[in-house]
């Protein structure tokens, strides 16, 4: 597994682990997964982790899950659908849930879990090209088709939408649990997280931390702010934007696979090799950054 992968497949089960401590009311050092412990659950969240990953694919878009209704007979005896894990979830991570009439479950913890970790947005852009799609179907019968469906997709041109804005002043907590948060709302789906220095009341020295995210997670994000840091308040406000066309590509070279960022400017494409492929050729070749920097650019 690359980095990337593994650092994925540890968030899916970081997600499930939480969702399973709220449901029984333990630790997540004392939790059972039970089925998603089983062999073929982990071979489905680290092959799931391994081919997001090898897409290079940095924007997910969900803009709903379907679920059933009715019950389940699972570990634990039966259970209502949504069972109890999913709902934890979906309550942790905003994700928008649709309760259609089939009778079944439709969603299962650990593929609440996948949506949960890699979706970072829930509106299609308002045109795309459509590069590649892939489909898979359950085994179980419902009066409806059991279908799973990803569509790779690319927009032309410059492409506009929104984005939300969150800020906090902060004149009471420390460096280390600004970079604890930092790293939280970063793993829940912010878009980008930084801090500027400020002076406030009394001429105090402080910190004001912007977020920029998604509408999606927005709730999300104020609740780890609330929990994880001295605030009492947030501001907020909704932002339109403008993004270039991008995707990402795995690009072979002298040195080893090189994760990719291409973006389409008006003066052409621009490509940027991404930080965590710098840093393994870092650690497998032995050589500096500014070395591995000055060989990728000379390839790509």
């Amino acid at each position: 597994m690359t980095p990337g992968a593994h650092a994925l497949a540890e968030k899916i089960f970081r997600i499930l682990a939480a969702a399973e401590s709220k449901a029984h009311g333990v630790p997540e050092n004392q939790v059972h997964f039970h089925e998603v412990g089983a062999v073929d659950s982990i071979v489905d969240i680290a092959s799931a982790a391994v081919l997001l990953d090898s897409l290079g694919v940095e924007d997910y878009i969900l803009p709903e899950l379907c679920e059933g209704t009715g019950s389940v007979r699972c570990q634990h005896g039966i259970l209502p659908v949504p069972v109890p894990a999913v709902l934890n979830i979906v309550e942790a991570h905003s994700l928008p849930l649709t309760i259609t009439s089939a009778r079944g479950e439709l969603v299962t913890p650990t593929g609440a879990a996948i949506a949960a970790a890699v979706r970072t947005s829930g509106a299609l852009p308002t045109g795309f090209r459509v590069l590649k799609t892939g489909m898979g179907a359950g085994k179980r019968a419902y009066e409806r088709p059991s279908f799973l469906r990803l569509m790779l997709i690319e927009t032309e041109g410059p492409n506009e939408d929104t984005v939300v804005k969150l800020e906090t002043n902060l004149d009471d907590c420390t460096g280390e649990a600004l970079g604890h948060v930092t790293g939280q709302l970063l793993e829940a789906g912010a878009r980008e997280v930084f801090s500027t220095p400020i002076y406030m009341k009394k001429q105090r020295p402080g910190v004001l931390l912007t977020v920029l995210c998604e509408e999606a997670v927005r709730e999300t994000m104020e609740n780890i702010l609330f929990r994880e840091t001295t605030t009492i308040g947030i501001r907020r406000q909704t932002m339109a934007r403008t993004v270039l066309p991008r995707r990402a590509e795995q690009v072979e070279t002298s040195l080893g696979t090189v994760t990719v960022k291409c973006c389409m400017g008006p003066e052409g494409e621009r490509r940027y090799p991404e930080y965590e492929s710098i840093a393994q050729l870092c650690r497998s070749t032995g050589r500096s950054w500014q070395w591995v920097v000055r060989q990728l650019a000379k390839e790509l």
